[in-house]
């Protein structure tokens, strides 16, 4: 982890509130990191970041989530992050799920909400198919490789960022996407730091998660402009494939703008959707 990375992160990290702790749990397939904020005995919502993101990118929901829950924001094994690869290998989307599981039981969690943005989501989908048992409820924001694949012009703009990154070349790529919305500087430059010092390695991916068939009470939100896909289109799909699903619009939001962006609207979405009572739920 650079010098430089290492900065970035605290500096973001520094913008949490007052009392937010910082766990390191083991798991077979390394230690992760983890940031904890909200009462002890509060209902647990587990965070999980957009690729490269980073478990810090949620400082500006901490205070209003963590008002009335117990919020465990998880660097992602094998992205951008404190959490180191050691021990069993991490290789495909099985592996990853069966990591969080074992963060769960690190945390001493039997059961919790998952919160995911982008990769983030994709990742808490994939959990909830093979642990449906252990997820309470599910937020999914701007999920990537759930309800449809990405747009080629937005794929044509994200590779050369991954396989030939160079600051400029990130930053010209975030600039692109979240055009006309106002993602935080801090987080930009630690995305652009992480972009080009990997210091979690490449994060594991997989085939795309359909969500079809979980019952869990679940919260899709679509970034009304997002270049990443067609937010009008999948849309309509979620809702045909989680018709029990809540489905809407944060309106004016590029992909990457998720959270750090208007997060007070978020907060009301999140807060709004977790203390609801659903069937069964």
């Amino acid at each position: 982890m650079s010098e430089r990375f290492s900065a970035a992160y605290d500096a973001l990290l520094a913008r949490w509130p007052a009392g937010t702790a910082e766990l390191t749990v083991p798991t077979p397939y390394g230690p992760t990191r983890v940031h904890a904020y909200g009462p002890p005995d509060g209902e647990p919502l587990v965070l999980l970041h957009g690729g490269g993101a980073t478990g810090t990118v949620w400082y500006a929901n901490a205070p209003a989530l963590g008002a009335r829950h117990r919020l465990y924001a998880v660097d992602i094994l094998g992205d951008a992050g404190r959490s180191l690869r050691a021990g069993r290998p991490l290789r495909d989307a099985a592996d990853l799920a069966d990591w969080l599981g074992t963060v769960l039981d690190g945390l001493g969690l039997p059961t919790a909400a998952l919160c995911g943005h982008s990769y983030g989501a994709w990742l808490a989908v994939t959990f909830a198919r093979r642990s449906p048992q252990r997820v309470t409820r599910l937020a999914l924001l701007d999920p990537t490789q759930v309800f449809g694949g990405f747009r080629p012009g937005y794929l044509l703009r994200a590779l050369p960022t991954l396989l030939r990154p160079t600051a400029a070349r990130v930053r010209r790529y975030l600039a692109w996407e979240t055009e006309g919305s106002t993602p935080d500087r801090g987080w930009s430059e630690l995305y652009v730091l992480g972009a080009i010092d990997r210091p979690g390695g490449r994060p594991v991916t997989g085939r795309r998660a359909d969500p079809g068939g979980l019952t869990v009470p679940a919260l899709v939100l679509f970034a009304g402009r997002s270049r990443a896909h067609d937010a009008q289109a999948l849309t309509v799909r979620a809702r045909r494939r989680l018709p029990h699903a809540e489905v809407d619009m944060l309106p004016g939001l590029t992909h990457h703008a998720i959270p750090t962006a208007a997060p007070a609207e978020l907060d009301r979405r999140l807060l709004v959707f977790l203390a609801r009572e659903h069937p069964g739920g």
